[in-house]
């Protein structure tokens, strides 16, 4: 088969590579029909995720049709059209049986496209397929689906709930990329009375309206003076670090009001100085997570509902071997607009 080999820090190839087999009972083995890539990968390529070896087959958000199943998969069969997802869950640890899934100590957790082969492939082995796949109905698209694998349930699970938006409360994003716009998006879902969304890139900002946002700032400049007007000078109850940089999750910290909360969403590749001589005496509550995907369920059908703008998440589309393009104009955001990027088999 075809797929997106990683060979270290910015090299990545779309190359032949072995045709995925059941290695465990409870594999399958299943044929992409879309994917996507998420700013996760990019860390991956810039050096961020050591973890992640060279020969590693990136990716981690698809949808596909089961085209092999182990002896122990009951919950799937071959044929059925699946949301695959960022988090693989053997539903028996002492993490997976509280709805930790992220956590999980059998082999679990996020493996594909990090510790295991991925998604970005003709074909992908996803282990605990009972637990770990997700049947699609007929009303939600391939495409529509692909956002559940991984960006509106890390951002309604990192963002929204851990960091307790509820209704009246002052929300702001900083970073408004796809998993920014999905944390606007979801928070909305608590009422919140005000969001604000900041991004260095005009055609994002533009983006956060879209999805929900009641003011869009630039980072920078008078962006900490014009949260504070806009929350009577206290900050935000609840400020998410959507980029995963230092200067990002500093700037967070001072976004948020005394006894707010900050959630940080994103993938860290350094350090970040925590400022607790000023932090310390406003109660300020810091969550950070991985994603366990407990909400996919709900999320999927909301999504099944019309809940969701799914369609405007995605701005460019390919055919599966069109990825190396795909990642071209992903990783040039700024210039291309680019949001989500979506590959189709064709």
């Amino acid at each position: 088969m075809k797929a997106l080999v990683f060979h270290g820090p910015g090299r990545r190839s779309w190359q032949e590579a072995p045709d995925p087999r059941l290695i465990d009972p409870g594999d399958a083995v299943v044929r992409v029909d879309a994917v996507t890539i998420c700013g996760t990968d990019l860390h991956i390529l810039g050096g961020d995720v050591p973890a992640v070896t060279e020969g590693r087959i990136l990716g981690h958000e698809a949808v596909g049709t089961v085209v092999e199943t182990g002896l122990a998969v009951g919950g799937v069969k071959v044929g059925d059209r699946v949301l695959i997802s960022c988090i693989t869950s053997c539903a028996r640890c002492s993490y997976c049986r509280v709805g930790r899934y992220g956590q999980c100590r059998e082999g679990g957790g996020w493996i594909l496209g990090h510790l295991i082969d991925g998604t970005q492939a003709e074909y992908v082995r996803v282990p605990y397929a009972d637990t770990s796949t997700y049947k699609l109905p007929d009303s939600v698209s391939d495409e529509a689906a692909l956002l559940l694998a991984d960006i509106l349930p890390t951002s309604y699970e990192v963002g929204v709930l851990n960091g307790a938006v509820r209704p009246g409360d002052s929300v702001a994003v900083v970073g408004t990329g796809p998993i920014g716009l999905a944390a606007i998006a979801t928070a909305r879902l608590l009422s919140p009375s005000l969001v604000i969304g900041i991004d260095k890139a005009a055609p994002r900002l533009e983006a956060a309206k879209h999805f929900g946002a009641d003011l869009v700032l630039t980072p920078g400049g008078d962006c900490e003076a014009q949260v504070m007007a806009a929350t009577d000078g206290l900050g935000a109850d609840v400020v998410m670090e959507a980029v995963g940089t230092p200067e990002t999750f500093e700037l967070c910290t001072r976004l948020v009001r005394p006894g707010g909360h900050v959630a940080n969403i994103g993938v860290h590749g350094a350090s970040a100085t925590l400022h607790l001589e000023s932090l310390w005496i406003k109660d300020v509550t810091i969550t950070t997570g991985l994603v366990d995907t407990f909400s996919t369920p709900t999320l999927l059908r909301m999504t099944a509902a019309g809940r969701f703008d799914t369609g405007a998440f995605v701005t460019h589309r390919f055919g599966l071997h069109e990825m190396q393009d795909a990642y071209d104009v992903f990783e040039r955001a700024a210039d291309t607009g680019a949001l989500k990027v979506a590959l189709f088999r064709r």
